[in-house]
């Protein structure tokens, strides 16, 4: 995934570029998961807790989701990249238009799910024949 540099700070002639990622931060407590929407630098980690805006929550147990849509718009048109799940979330609220991405768990459930296609395949040639 490539990103774009985005002006954030700019005294004089002297500027910084950031690249924004526009992602989930888990915040609930044990076996309770709820997660922040956050602008955060891409080189943060996830838990590093650094962010430079809240603009949304999710909670995924009780499917709640708070969106705060004059923001997410307004940090994408400065080129914040989204993360594949926030992606979808926003595709899926009509935020923002676009087809969804794919996300996997790991990459052996995207393996067994492909040899599973494969064979379902496999055996649906077989009947045919």
């Amino acid at each position: 995934m490539l990103f774009t540099p985005v002006l954030i700070f700019n005294i004089e002639s002297c500027s910084i570029l950031f690249m924004l990622m526009i992602r989930l931060q888990r915040v609930g407590r044990r076996n309770d998961p709820s997660f922040r929407i956050v602008i955060t630098d891409s080189r943060n980690a996830p838990r590093s807790g650094k962010f430079i805006e809240v603009v949304g929550a999710y909670d995924s147990k009780n499917k709640k989701q708070q969106f705060n849509l004059e923001r997410i718009k307004y940090w994408i048109s400065k080129g914040a990249k989204t993360s594949a799940t926030v992606n979808n979330l926003l595709i899926k609220n009509k935020i923002i238009s676009g087809t969804k991405i794919h996300v996997s768990i790991n990459q052996n459930s995207a393996v067994k799910l492909a040899e599973a296609v494969t064979k379902s395949a496999a055996k649906a040639d077989a009947i045919e024949a």
